[in-house]
């Protein structure tokens, strides 16, 4: 069910209410990385792991699974993270590698590569035009940002992404984001879907296991939404403020929440310990 931010108990302050809420069983941790891992930024290749976040994590994957979840390409998640130990699921989840090898590797939508090559060319050409656009190419999807983008030229950045949907209506679909838009191959895939076949795959479907994803994006909600549900119960954790202008008026599916990154860092030392 979904809840006001404010309304959501604090995952450090009531530590005690989640440490019912594991009641005994050990955590799986799933960790958006844009707004979780690493703050907000203008430019995505702005937004660099800290090393003590990369060591929070790194110190939680040596006793616990450790998987991150992000829009971003697999490839560039593994660069940016510098952790072995990670799974990652990369583009909201369509590209899902693991160390243990090839049997959880899963590619969704990798026939779309030539339409969303043409998705890219296209948003460049209209787009290009308009100062702070950027236009961001993944193996499975091509973002189109416009957090830099003035007030009165944002809509222009909606228009150009409704017309290609609706150029290509059965192939193709829009996730938004915090000033971003996610034109994605139209298949029955998202983060919750990624997490629920991470959690079989691996083993962790069990009632001894307690998966906790932490996110802070529209996204996320995927994955908050898939954990409610699932049995035995999951544990979704909000990143952010109710007070933010981007958050303002939002409900979640999760839990709990956390204030920012640098009490993600805290809490998971905390697990970690």
């Amino acid at each position: 069910m979904a809840r006001q931010i404010d309304d959501l108990p604090h995952a450090i302050e009531d530590s005690d209410r989640l440490a019912r809420d594991l009641a005994g069983r050990r955590p799986a941790v799933f960790l958006d990385y844009d707004g979780t891992l690493t703050p907000i930024v203008d430019r995505p290749e702005d937004a660099l792991i800290s090393e003590s976040m990369r060591e929070a994590v790194r110190r939680l994957a040596e006793r616990l699974p450790v998987c991150v979840v992000s829009g971003r390409d697999r490839r560039v998640v593994q660069a940016l993270m510098g952790v072995d130990d990670l799974i990652v699921a990369g583009s909201h989840g369509f590209d899902i590698w693991s160390p243990a090898g090839g049997e959880i590797q899963r590619e969704e939508g990798e026939n779309f590569a030539g339409l969303l090559e043409g998705v890219e060319a296209r948003l460049r050409e209209e787009l290009g035009g308009i100062e702070g656009a950027l236009i961001e190419p993944k193996k499975s999807s091509v973002a189109a940002h416009y957090r830099l983008v003035s007030e009165e030229e944002r809509p222009r950045v909606g228009w150009v992404v409704e017309e290609i949907l609706a150029d290509h209506p059965d192939e193709l679909k829009v996730t938004t984001g915090k000033m971003v838009y996610e034109v994605q191959p139209k298949i029955d895939w998202d983060k919750g879907k990624a997490v629920l076949y991470l959690l079989e795959a691996l083993g962790f479907d069990g009632d001894d296991v307690a998966p906790i994803y932490l996110g802070d994006d529209i996204t996320d909600e995927h994955a908050f939404e898939a954990l409610s549900k699932a049995s035995p119960r999951g544990i979704g954790i909000f990143v952010g403020r109710a007070d933010d202008p981007e958050v303002a008026g939002r409900t979640t599916a999760a839990d709990y929440v956390l204030d920012d990154v640098q009490e993600v860092e805290r809490f998971l030392n905390a697990l970690a310990r």
